[in-house]
């Protein structure tokens, strides 16, 4: 890490948890003691990951901004269904869509076995987060921890939460605002993590054939990039066929992404909005910013992603450590069970 980005990085944490402290009591010391090799455990699976799925750090970090849009970084995505809990996995944000879940597990099973019952699975998913930004290119910081797991999910809340991709700019701006984000640079820079990853032809193909009941295609997209989606996911074809979220850098994190939107080649409706919609002067001003310089972006990324990292964690005593990240402790059986009464 350039020595620049580790001041910067620094500065943002520092300025950030003031608040943090007072009311989360995060901390980026938390697991010094009890798990001092918990990023690396987590850095590993990912490397080793990325060699056969290049898509999985995209993923990750999708999976920690779907967790923390859903009554905060609880790590509530990755509860499956029970008797009891509607699984967020099955929302419309999440299903068929959201991936990524058996590498965590992979991730849990290692740190269960380095330091039983220590890391949740919130924090799993925040550090992920960081470190797949950093493989792929882009800037690293000091992540706060101490989050600790929820003992429910709503799949109604993240029905409710998750930003769809046909929103307006209008709606996406509420949908941050709803969470706790600001509706300018938090929206500009998070919306940046889509330099990287892959979408589905049903996130994107209502943009070119009939766009909002027009009988057209959408008029802010390119006709060149219009020409080789059309062929890409015909009428009525396959809607689950992928295509790159970034046309220019599929896999690397750097700002291409604002200057594809600039080309008016952002991907998605909810992408090229920032961009495209009139009137939109203080995050159009972000894209052209982001764009010109990618370290304006990078540090606007870093200050944004620990945000919404502080979303309403659960702390000290609240909720618990998972021992499976997909299962509340108290419908653990087997071995595990004996842990439960002292985490």
């Amino acid at each position: 890490m350039h020595l620049s980005k580790a001041i910067v990085a620094t500065f943002f944490f520092v300025v950030l948890l003031g608040g943090t402290l007072a009311h989360g009591q995060l901390t980026p010391t938390f697991y010094d003691q009890t798990c001092p090799n918990v990023s690396s455990i987590i850095r590993n699976v990912i490397t080793e990951t990325l060699v056969s799925d290049p898509r999985i750090a995209a993923s990750l970090i999708r999976l920690h901004f779907h967790d923390c849009f859903v009554n905060g970084c609880d790590g509530s995505l990755l509860l499956d269904n029970t008797d009891t809990i509607e699984s967020e996995k099955e929302a419309a944000g999440n299903n068929n869509s959201a991936r990524g879940f058996e590498v965590v597990d992979r991730m849990k099973a290692l740190l269960e076995s380095a330091c039983p019952a220590t890391v949740s699975c919130a924090d799993i998913l925040t550090i992920a987060a960081e470190e797949s930004v950093v493989l792929a290119g882009g800037p690293n910081w000091t992540v706060p921890l101490g989050r600790r797991d929820s003992t429910t999910a709503s799949r109604a809340a993240a029905n409710a939460s998750l930003p769809a991709p046909f929103l307006t700019l209008d709606q996406l701006r509420e949908s941050f605002t709803n969470v706790g984000l600001n509706n300018n640079t938090d929206l500009v820079a998070l919306s940046g993590a889509h330099t990287f990853g892959r979408a589905k032809c049903s996130t994107f193909d209502f943009r070119l054939f009939d766009f909002n009941r027009t009988g057209a295609p959408d008029p802010s997209m390119d006709t060149t990039l219009l020409a080789a989606l059309q062929k890409l996911c015909p009428e009525n074809g396959n809607g689950s066929v992928i295509t790159d979220l970034d046309v220019t850098t599929a896999d690397a994190f750097d700002s291409k992404y604002y200057s594809n939107l600039q080309c008016n080649r952002g991907l998605l409706q909810t992408d090229q909005e920032l961009f495209s919609t009139p009137g939109a002067d203080d995050v159009i001003a972000l894209v052209n910013a982001f764009s010109a310089n990618q370290t304006a972006f990078f540090e606007s990324f870093v200050e944004s992603m620990i945000r919404m990292g502080n979303i309403s964690p659960l702390t000290g005593t609240e909720g618990e450590i998972r021992l499976n990240c997909r299962v509340v402790n108290a419908n653990l059986a087997g071995p595990d069970s004996m842990l439960v009464s002292s985490i």
